[in-house]
């Protein structure tokens, strides 16, 4: 291990509170990357020494880790393990969501809710790197610097007035991508364009909204749910081809995924803190060894 991602599920995990309840006792971390000290005996794609990244449930937070082989993702000289390790999650999961479920097509109108968190910072500059045009819903000064610095045409204010906040940047929406839930999620969705989609990611607020079913009848509009975690494992050739196409957006300079904060891994709890309190801008990274 190299390095590791820090992420608002580690916190939903270790409450209790997410979709996967591991075994007790576990550790924390999902999103990691280093180099291969062993594989199986039925591995053969794989080889030690080699530089990768990959997505596990728990046990990241670590020395070492031991990842599924079919969902490893070989890292080319170009990508810092640093880097990789702020990209599996938060960009798989944009990408994912952006692409796969919600169809994206350039010149699309985007918002992306929490747009200045890890997930939102890369639909952002996911989105704006395939040419959609993006507002960036934030919640805080620093987080609007961040969804502005990864790409988004314009960042309003997660307020009361969000919904006028949209229709005024951009007429309509054709993508919503939500990580936020609650008000901010019920807002944006009334911004939805004829046959829009609402890509449901996570629910940071702390509230699970509810859709009107006559909101999606009268737009022909999709809510579409996005569990990466569990996509990559049920379907490894295509998030591997995925990953491919992402790093091929960072070599053209399409993308520009960074580690915006670097923690210590005695820092870990630390870390976790601030996501939890969000105030946490843009995406950490634990380095595990230098």
């Amino acid at each position: 291990m190299h390095a590791a991602g820090v992420n608002f599920p580690d916190v939903l995990i270790a409450a209790g509170r997410y979709q996967v309840k591991p075994p007790l006792p576990f550790t924390l971390g999902a999103e990691i990357a280093g180099t291969i000290a062993a594989v199986g005996a039925d591995v053969h794609d794989l080889h030690v020494g080699q530089r990768v990244a990959t997505l596990v449930q728990t046990g990241g937070y670590a020395e070492i880790a031991v990842a599924p082989a079919a969902t490893v993702i070989v890292l080319p000289a170009s990508i810092a393990f640093e880097t990789a390790a702020a990209m599996v999650m938060t960009y798989g999961t944009a990408y994912h969501a952006l692409v796969d479920r919600g169809r994206l097509q350039a010149g699309d109108r985007v918002v992306v809710t929490g747009a200045g968190g890890g997930v939102g910072t890369a639909a952002v500059d996911i989105a704006s790197g395939l040419d959609a045009r993006v507002v960036a819903v934030v919640g805080s000064e620093a987080k609007r610097e961040a969804a502005l610095h990864a790409g988004a045409m314009i960042a309003v204010a997660a307020a009361a007035d969000l919904t006028q906040q949209i229709k005024d940047a951009h007429g309509a929406t054709d993508i919503l991508l939500d990580n936020v839930g609650g008000d901010v999620f019920d807002a944006a969705l009334r911004t939805l364009d004829w046959r829009g989609r609402a890509l449901i990611v996570g629910f940071t607020s702390g509230r699970i909204p509810e859709i009107p079913a006559n909101r999606l009848l009268l737009r022909e509009a999709d809510a579409l749910g996005v569990f990466f975690g569990t996509w990559s494992q049920r379907h490894p050739a295509a998030h591997r081809a995925n990953f491919t196409a992402l790093l091929a957006m960072c070599d053209d300079g399409r993308i520009r995924p960074r580690a915006h904060e670097r923690v210590a891994f005695d820092d870990v709890p630390l870390a976790l803190e601030a996501i939890a309190e969000r105030r946490l801008v843009g995406k950490a990274v634990v380095t595990v060894r230098t």
